[in-house]
């Protein structure tokens, strides 16, 4: 067993490369039993497909002892366009070392966090990590959950909600930044909606996931710009959302929304961030949850 203080010959901490796969998905399912290596392929060929941003990794890092794979840890890098220009964002996710090297595993993650420059969020803290976030200096960006069901707001007569499809002509009434966004979230197997009147056009990610066991159908908000404007077209939203089966969304908060009937739960679904750009509420684009599945 590796004892802390005696670095063990050979031990390497280093970026994933696609030939090492196959001993990285062994890795993590030993790490998370309750997914299968499917998850992971599908994981990993996902991230195969984003973007490069820089030169940073595009899966993540291992640890590895004299070349074999004994610790991993997932990274999701995208550049994000927010209001003062672009920045780069990390989702770091699946955090994992086997026991005998677990006291090194602050290794594998202080060579990530020396990139001052980067927004890292943790989406998905495993219970009993959540006091290592906070002792490598990550906070707590999401506090709760707010569960709500928006077929319950009333609905402005003049508000229409369009499925974001290439050719939809009201897709110039945004940015080419979330343009780009709605359309790659709905190849990921999203509903990226444009809530529209003849003035403006509000965009929105929503996701099906499931919670309480499973026996409710339920979606989580992966993008909206504001809770403001999740209040305005709530209404209009539960209407589309009826009629796919959906009663209840979910949206990450710290408190109750206002204007939305339903109820705030306090430490669920909580998230961490570490960073000079902080994720607005309600912003979950690009993470693992989009790219791995709930």
């Amino acid at each position: 067993m590796a004892v802390l203080g005696k670095i063990p010959v050979g031990l390497n901490c280093r970026p994933i490369a696609e030939a090492d796969w196959e001993e990285v998905m062994s890795c993590l399912c030993r790490g998370f039993p309750q997914r299968d290596r499917g998850y992971w392929a599908q994981a990993l060929s996902r991230q195969s497909q984003m973007p490069a941003v820089a030169d940073f990794p595009r899966y993540g890092f291992v640890l590895e002892i004299e070349g074999k794979v004994v610790g991993v840890v997932l990274t999701i890098y995208v550049l994000h366009q927010g209001p003062e220009g672009e920045h780069v964002r990390c989702n770091l996710s699946s955090w994992y070392v086997d026991v005998d090297y677990r006291p090194y595993a602050s290794k594998m993650i202080a060579v990530l966090l020396r990139q001052r420059t980067v927004t890292f969020i943790n989406v998905s803290p495993a219970p009993d990590t959540r006091k290592v976030n906070e002792a490598l200096g990550f906070r707590l960006f999401s506090k709760g959950q707010f569960a709500f069901l928006p077929v319950l707001n009333s609905m402005r007569s003049s508000y229409r909600v369009l499925e974001v499809k290439p050719d939809l002509p009201e897709l110039a009434m945004l940015p080419e930044s979330e343009r780009r966004m709605l359309l790659e979230h709905a190849a990921l197997g999203c509903w990226s909606l444009l809530c529209v009147d003849q003035e403006a056009a509000y965009p929105f990610v929503l996701m099906s996931r499931k919670s309480w066991g499973g026996l409710v159908p339920t979606c989580q908000v992966i993008y909206c710009r504001d809770m403001t404007e999740l209040s305005r077209c709530a209404g209009a939203l539960g209407r589309f959302l009826l009629r796919k089966g959906m009663f209840i969304t979910l949206v990450d908060a710290v408190a109750s929304v206002p204007n939305l009937v339903g109820r705030y739960f306090d430490d669920r679904g909580v998230k961490y961030v570490k960073g000079p750009n902080p994720p607005p509420l309600g912003d979950l684009t690009f993470t693992e949850l989009v790219l791995f599945g709930p």
